[in-house]
């Protein structure tokens, strides 16, 4: 594995995560995120809350930055799509945090801000 990506690979792989603040997406407390990395790809499902299925793809781009593709089918039947850039953190009580910068290709518009922080297991 490259050591380049060792940091996310040991923060995201297997990892679940629950959104901390998301003023403006529709993933919300009850969405649970569940990532999985392979070197510098990352893949994952999430669901929960308005979100029926989603599935996310990306990479790793750097020891703490990522970037994602994303697509969910919402509990209201819309079909949707976005993309994502976001930094790997580590806050107060040792968990991980996930800060992204997001906007809507498909079937929405507009974006925003989001945070996100892992379930203890």
């Amino acid at each position: 594995m490259d050591s380049t990506f060792h940091n996310i690979s040991q923060r995201m792989n297997n990892r679940r995560f629950a959104v901390a603040s998301n003023a403006s997406g529709l993933s919300d407390a009850s969405t649970v995120f569940h990532y999985h990395v392979d070197g510098n790809a990352i893949t994952g499902t999430y669901q929960g809350g308005h979100i029926l299925t989603g599935h996310l793809v990306g990479r790793a781009t750097g020891p703490d930055t990522i970037e994602l593709l994303y697509h969910c089918l919402t509990a209201e039947g819309e079909l949707l799509a976005g993309w994502s850039r976001g930094t790997v953190g580590v806050d107060h009580a040792g968990r991980t945090t996930l800060e992204f910068v997001w906007g809507w290709l498909s079937g929405a518009t507009g974006g925003g801000e989001s945070s996100y922080v892992e379930l203890d297991e």
